[in-house]
């Protein structure tokens, strides 16, 4: 989501309604971007823990179970960036909303049912992916 609170990317992997997942993305937009810089990227949020990155004007933020690893969640998130920037050749938010489409073919194999499938960006299916798109 931008500084504005407008969701650019939203997979949800568990069944919510409409209403509850504007609920939700309100909730997380007023939490992470309230938060001073010098605090850590991860915070709890109801029953479950956000973790949150901010690349220029972009927020980029994962919910996860509490008792799941943050530091894996935060890489996660910075690989799925290094993806997109490689991509798009330096990603901005108008490629998130005008090839939404190719953002989540991407999102779908690096992340598959809420699992993390792979870390790795030498990985061949990752980088055939990115050729292919």
């Amino acid at each position: 989501m931008n500084r504005q609170g407008k969701t650019r990317l939203a997979k949800y992997y568990v069944p919510l309604e409409d209403s509850e997942k504007h609920k939700v993305e309100y909730e997380v937009h007023r939490l992470v971007v309230n938060r001073d810089p010098k605090f850590t990227n991860f915070v709890e949020f109801r029953t479950h823990k956000v973790i949150y990155r901010r690349y220029a004007g972009l927020f980029f933020s994962i919910c996860v179970d509490i008792t799941d690893n943050d530091l894996v969640y935060l890489e996660c998130i910075h690989l799925f960036v290094e993806i997109l920037d490689h991509f798009f050749s330096n990603v901005c938010e108008l490629d998130l909303v005008f090839n939404f489409h190719k953002v989540y073919l991407i999102l779908d194999e690096f992340i598959l049912a809420g699992e993390l499938q792979e870390t790795s960006k030498k990985v061949p299916h990752l980088s055939s992916l990115i050729l292919l798109l």
